[in-house]
Parts: structure tokens; sequence; C-alpha cells
């Protein structure tokens, strides 16, 4: 997992070609302005989930990892904080490969992590991750869905 602001999103380069798109495409458009949605930016590879997620709290969100994908998350509207296991922490549970996603549901995180709007969160397949976790009553985030490079 990492964490920073956006301003230092393009350092982090190295650890995936395709981040190097994700920095373009956020120097060139207003993710404030754009409409909800999917953007495909290169394909599957690489696309942008623009949303307005449903708040947890602590307590009810839940745990998920990604086998094939990246997640950057950006939230816009308001803070966001992010419960984290490393993914070798977490019990076995039932893998949806056309979603990509394992969820594992009623297990606390270890640890909690907040990002304030200019902030982002990268979660790698070793890292679980609850996101959704605010106070407030919605959370317009952005999540760019990055392929993993094995």
């Amino acid at each position: 997992m990492i964490v920073d602001t956006l301003d230092m999103l393009s350092r982090y380069t190295a650890l995936n070609p395709l981040f190097a798109d994700v920095v373009e495409y956020l120097e060139n458009n207003d993710l404030s302005t754009m409409k909800e949605g999917k953007y495909e930016i290169k394909g599957d590879d690489l696309f942008l989930n623009l949303t307005t997620a449903t708040s947890k709290s602590a307590n009810t969100a839940v745990m998920e990892t990604h086998d094939e994908m990246v997640d950057i998350q950006i939230p816009l509207s308001t803070s966001e904080t992010y419960g984290y296991t490393p993914r070798r922490f977490l019990p076995e549970a039932e893998y949806n490969a056309e979603k990509d996603i394992t969820k594992i549901p009623d297990l606390p995180a270890d640890e909690f992590i907040t990002c304030r709007p200019g902030m982002f969160a990268i979660f790698f397949p070793q890292d679980g991750h609850a996101p959704c976790i605010s106070e407030e009553e919605g959370i317009r985030k952005a999540i760019f869905k990055v392929r993993n490079v094995k």
C-alpha cells in the first residue's frame, strides 16, 4: 500500500508502466467536472471508475483484495478512510474472477489510514483493503484500475 499526495504520484511510475498513463490522464482531465461512470483509458489494462460510494463505518466496511488489478483510489468530495491488512494475514475466501475481487466480510482491519481530497492510496494485490469508511453520507471518488505487472 502507498499513500501520498497527488502531486507525488509521478514518483511511483517505476512500479508499473501504466502508472505514467494515470499521471498523464490526471494532468489532462478534471475529475471534479466529469460525470460518474467508467472511462476506458487502455482497454481492460487501465480504466477509471468515477462513482459516489456509500459510506460505511469501520465495523461494516468489507475487506477486499484483487488478483489482476491494482487500485489507485482518490477521494474527491471528502476524506475517506481505508482499513488495511496485509493479504498474507487474511483468511482464504472465494475469489470472483469475473470481477477480480475477493471479499472477506466481518473481518476488522489491522490498521486504518485516511486520505483527504488531493491524496491517493495505491492497493496492490498483496494489500487487503476495506474502502469507503467515512462519516459523510457518500464519497465521490475516482478508482483507477491498473493491470498488475507480474
